[in-house]
């Protein structure tokens, strides 16, 4: 046993080291590590599992994996080492196993059970015929947990009987099949069941997934609440879906080898039992007045008959009458309501569970083993806890009874597996005191003085029986049983007990006291049928049904009374006992942490109470009884060596002799120890814990002694690496210094070696050449370049358009200046050809153009508009007009821009038509409707022009004041080509008077009117400017709004 799971655990992984050893530190220990997610704890080999009500991230192939590379003990506690532990006992040392799961309901053995198989499946051989046999054990579950299993209480998937498997493997560890023996059903629960709770799955399953061409085939409907068996305050289940699991019965059974019609036969069984139930019962009387009874309803027992191949009439009279047959004659008895209830009931229970029985059966045929090879066994037993209930009975009874005998069971072969292992290592064997269970067990099972036996012989005697005659027979027998009390036994030892009961009996068993209610004991025992109902199911059509009823047969027929429920369960339970005394056992105890299923929830009274019932305490003393600790020498001495100076950090001497080196230098009482052959045995767990303690401490000795090392060679390695380093950079560095010296010393003695023979060279060679040939030669080189030069730039001259720009680039840069000035030149001379080849009306085209630009370019949004635009001037046809051509005079020369404009009032803001003239000399306005003029303005009156940046034509022409009409103040314009008007009315101005019209682009700018001022204000309308639109609007006295739409 490793002790190193010691190390960071959380509480005592094994219960056997717990101290102090109480129930209450017990309890404190399994609730600590149950609230960290830790459910299992040993005792020993021992395993207790305490139910999380979770799914754990602590299984699946990785660790399974894991736990079958090690050990019990090297790892946390786990079902996997123990199934481990199992399944390599049996691979190895071919020893028969049997693991023993027991708990109360809800407790966790169903899954405890399953998890067991998917291990032992998991590392077992591989193979296609393993995989089926493993296929089919594994499937066998949900089968049997849809027939066998229900929600009660306390459980929502709770087992209602219980299971033994034998698993069945070859020498090589593989599995062959398997074998299911089956105990005990709770089949009063198919007719009842109590508040909250369910009848079996099957049920429920069946209605839930069954399609709805099956359940008219079997006559059923889907609702649940129609059937009297089922209970209508539970139909369904949190977290459990009925359809799905119905469709995994299906694929389960077939994976076991159920055919079919098997399949469907056995649905049409249980769709009878729940029949059976809906079938109603009726108060009738015979003709001589005795009371009788009948069917209420003929549907339901002729749907019933339809089903399974049954005359109706016959199972009317089996249900409603009774034949008592004799050896001489047959009489027939009607039954009352209450007594054909009973017949139905007792029909319904046992049609299920024979059919129970037949599936258990039937599964067995599928995985039995057929080779005659040795075969190696593990048994897995599933079976209920100890069960102490408010109101204790029969089936309570029989479960403690088999309780104490695997209790039994579990304290012998613990105590014999000790006293084994003391004899092979040679120590003394001590005496252990322990409470043996056998009084109990005799007072239960004695065959002549037994309880079983009393009541096997109540329910045989003829006359009026009883349960009082049955409890009055307990008391006179058992008055003086230390074991046994009731109301009678007590009274006579002068005891008063207020919840004893006068029905009720007490046995103090193991786990605890217990009081059972002897109602309904004789019935339960006696189990019967009546004959006429197994003759009428013999009598059924169906074979499944007709199958489970043997002695329905009249030519089987025996008047010999069958065994009694007791005495088939006390010979199970034996067969049993012999099985498991055959074998190596392994336990797993299972422990409910509390009442509501929630995780993280823990009730120690609760978990104190399955504690007694299981024994734990009583196992550990049991396990403590000689020696808490034992090990094999080689281990102990690997983990404690360090101890001691003699054995650390070699030791070259035999492992006995290196742990009595260890355990003598710590002084240790020899009270405490025994050397047996191979291992050394501690009596106290605070030995143990001693030595755990010191070797923790000198565990932190040595890592510190270790990390003092490795930091001193760590400090020396990282010295020696930065010297190493110095001295390489060094060399490095003086090596490159002396390298850039030489190469410096060899270019300067090079140039010298260069200068020298250039200055040797010229001065011999000169003589041969005249004076100035150098120059000379220089000046042939560069015109030769220049000439080459220019050649090629002739060649490659661009295009003679004045738009074309590109020009070569220079081939040297010398000639970047030559080559820049040449550009310019060539570009002139385009310019000039351009101009020549224009006519003088083109010329004075693109100078009024020139001028637009230098006036109005980045000032004016419509100058970009104007730009491809000509400049006509004449824009109302002046040449059909001659009453207009009379207004500009003879002597003014050709009108310069003729056009319409919009004349602002100044005083309103309200625009007029006019036509504008414009001549070399004056600006001429007239009406456009009598021609005749209205203003005439002399250029050199304009003092200058105001103009908006945006698109629109306004303007305004400020005039002097000495002129004679600037009195009447300035005008304001609107002109649809006010670049070309504002243009050539500068050039005009300019030419006229040899001065430049002042050109103003603003929003904001003032007009005179009279002798006031009024300010004009233009604003962007929401348009955008884009139509060009103006709506004028007075402010005021003195402004002028103008809005561009």
């Amino acid at each position: 046993m490793d002790m190193a799971f010691l190390e960071s655990s959380i509480g005592v992984e094994d219960l056997v080291l717990l101290e102090p050893l109480e129930e209450e530190s017990l309890l404190k220990n399994l609730q600590l590590r149950y609230e960290n997610k830790e459910i299992y704890t040993y005792i020993g080999n021992v395993l207790v599992s305490v139910n999380p009500y979770q799914e754990l991230s602590i299984y699946g192939p990785e660790f399974i994996a894991k736990y079958r590379d090690y050990t019990f003990y090297e790892l946390k506690p786990h079902i996997y080492a123990l199934a481990n532990v199992a399944y390599q006992s049996l691979r190895d040392q071919d020893r028969d196993q049997c693991i023993l799961i027991t708990g109360e309901s809800g407790a966790g053995k169903t899954e405890a059970s399953k998890l067991v198989m998917s291990y032992v499946a998991a590392v077992c051989g591989k193979g296609e015929q393993v995989n089926s046999v493993k296929e089919q054990l594994l499937q066998s579950n949900p089968v049997l947990e849809a027939f066998g299993n229900a929600k009660t209480i306390r459980n929502n998937n709770s087992s209602r009987f219980g299971k033994y498997m034998d698993i069945e493997f070859d020498f090589k560890g593989s599995p062959l099949g398997g074998d299911i023996t089956n105990y005990l059903l709770e089949k009063s629960r198919v007719v009842k069941q109590l508040e909250g709770e369910r009848n079996f799955h099957i049920f429920y399953q069946l209605l839930a997934g069954a399609d709805a061409q099956l359940l008219k085939a079997l006559k059923l409907e889907r609702d649940s609440s129609g059937y009297t068996y089922l209970n209508r305050e539970a139909p369904r289940v949190d977290g459990m879906d009925d359809a799905s699991n119905f469709k995994a019965l299906q694929g389960a059974m077939i994976v076991i080898g159920f055919s079919e019609e098997e399949f469907r036969q056995v649905l049409e069984v249980t769709a009878m039992v729940l029949k059976l139930g809906n079938v109603e019962l009726a108060d009738e009387f015979q003709a001589n007045g005795v009371p009788a009874s009948g069917i209420r309803d003929g549907r339901g027992v002729q749907e019933i008959g339809e089903l399974v191949g049954l005359n109706s009439v016959e199972l009317e009279r089996a249900l409603c009458s009774r034949t008592m047959e004799t050896a001489k004659e047959k009489v027939v008895t009607a039954l009352s309501v209450i007594q054909a209830q009973y017949a139905r009931d007792a029909l319904a229970k046992n049609i299920y569970s024979r059919l129970f029985n037949w599936i258990v059966t039937r599964i067995n045929e599928s995985i039995k083993v057929d080779t005659g090879e040795k075969r190696k066994v593990m048994g897995v037993l599933d079976i209920y806890g100890f069960e102490i209930l408010e109101d204790n009975s029969f089936e309570q009874f029989v479960i403690n009874y088999c309780n104490e005998k695997l209790q039994q069971v579990f304290i012998e072969l613990t105590l014999k597996e000790e006293q084994e292992e003391y004899k092979r290592e040679g120590i003394p064997w001590t005496k252990v005191d322990y409470f043996d269970n056998g009084v109990i067990c005799d007072l239960i099972e004695h065959n002549q003085r037994g309880i079983l036996a009393m009541l096997d012989e109540e329910c045989l005697r003829p006359g009026v029986v009883s349960d009082s005659t049955f409890l009055a027979k307990l008391n006179q027998l058992f008055s003086k049983h230390e074991h046994y009390e009731s109301k009678v036994t007590q009274n006579a030892q002068r005891q008063y007990d207020h919840s004893m009961g006068l029905g009720c009996f007490r046995i103090c068993h193991y786990a605890g006291k217990v009081t059972y209610n002897v109602n309904s004991f004789i019935d339960k025992n006696n189990d019967l049928l009546f004959r006429d109902l197994s003759q009428a199911m013999w009598k059924a059509r169906h074979p499944l049904l007709r199958s489970l009823f043997p002695e329905g047969d009249p030519k089987q027929a025996s008047l010999k009374r069958p065994p009694t429920a007791g005495a088939q369960f006390k010979s199970s339970v034996a067969i049993l006992m012999k099985n498991l005394y055959s074998k190596n056992p392994n336990y797993i105890r299972c422990i409910k942490p509390n009442e509501h299923q929630r995780r993280a929830q823990f009730s120690s009274a609760l978990v104190a109470v399955q504690a007694r019932y299981l024994g734990l305490l009583e196992n550990v003393r049991v396990r403590r009884a000689g020696y808490a600790y034992r090990q094999a020498y080689g281990a102990f001495l690997e983990r404690y060596r360090l101890l001691s100076r003699s054995t650390w950090p070699r030791w070259n001497g035999g492992e006995r002799e290196g742990v009595e080196k260890v355990l003598g230098d710590l002084s240790m009482s020899s009270e405490e120890l025994a050397f047996g052959k191979t291992k050394i045995f501690i009596r106290s767990p605070k030995t143990l814990f001693y030595l755990e303690e010191q070797r923790r401490l000198r565990l932190h000795q040595l890592a510190t002694l270790i990390q003092k090392m490795y930091r001193g060679w760590r400090c020396r390695i990282h010295y020696q690496l930065m010297r190493k380093s110095q001295i390489l950079i060094s060399s490095w560095f003086r090596g490159n210094m002396q390298k850039k010296r030489y190469e410096k010393m060899k270019a300067s003695a090079l140039l010298i070696q260069a200068f020298v023979r250039g200055w040797k060279a010229r001065k011999n060679y000169r003589k041969y050449f005249r004076s100035g040939a150098a120059l000379t030669l220089a000046n042939f080189i560069y015109r030769s370049i220049a000439r080459k030069f220019l050649l090629r730039l002739k060649d490659n001259l661009p295009s003679t358009s004045i738009l074309d720009k590109t020009w070569p680039a220079a081939p040297y840069k010398y000639f970047s200046t030559a080559n820049h000035e040449l550009q310019k030149l060539f570009y002139r001379w385009k310019c000039k050809k351009f101009r020549d080849r224009l006519s003088p009306k083109q010329v004075e085209t693109l100078r009024e153009k020139l001028c637009a630009s230098e006036l109005f370019k980045g000032k004016k949004a419509s100058y970009p508009q104007s730009v491809p635009i000509p400049f006509h001037g004449d824009y109302i046809g002046l040449q059909r007009n001659p009453k207009l051509q009379q207004l500009k005079g003879g002597e003014e020369g050709p009108v310069l821009v003729a056009e319409t404009v919009m004349k602002v009032n100044r005083g309103n803001g309200k625009t007029s038509s006019r036509i504008l003239l414009l001549t070399k000399g004056h600006v001429i306005i007239t009406d456009t409707k009598n021609s005749q003029a209205k203003t005439v303005i002399a250029l050199d009156s304009v003092a200058g022009v105001s103009v908006t940046s945006f698109k629109d034509g306004l303007f305004s022409l400020h005039l002097s004041e000495i002129s004679s009409v600037g009195s009447k103040g300035d005008f304001l314009l609107v002109s649809e080509h006010v670049v070309e008007l504002l243009t050539k009315m500068y050039r005009a101005v300019l030419d006229a008077t040899q001065r430049q019209l002042p050109v103003t682009v603003t929003e904001e700018f003032s007009v005179r009117f009279k002798e006031s001022s009024v300010a004009v204000k233009v604003i962007q309308g929401p348009g955008g400017g884009g139509k060009r639109k103006l709506s004028c609007k007075k402010k005021g006295s003195r402004c002028l709004e103008v809005t561009v739409q």
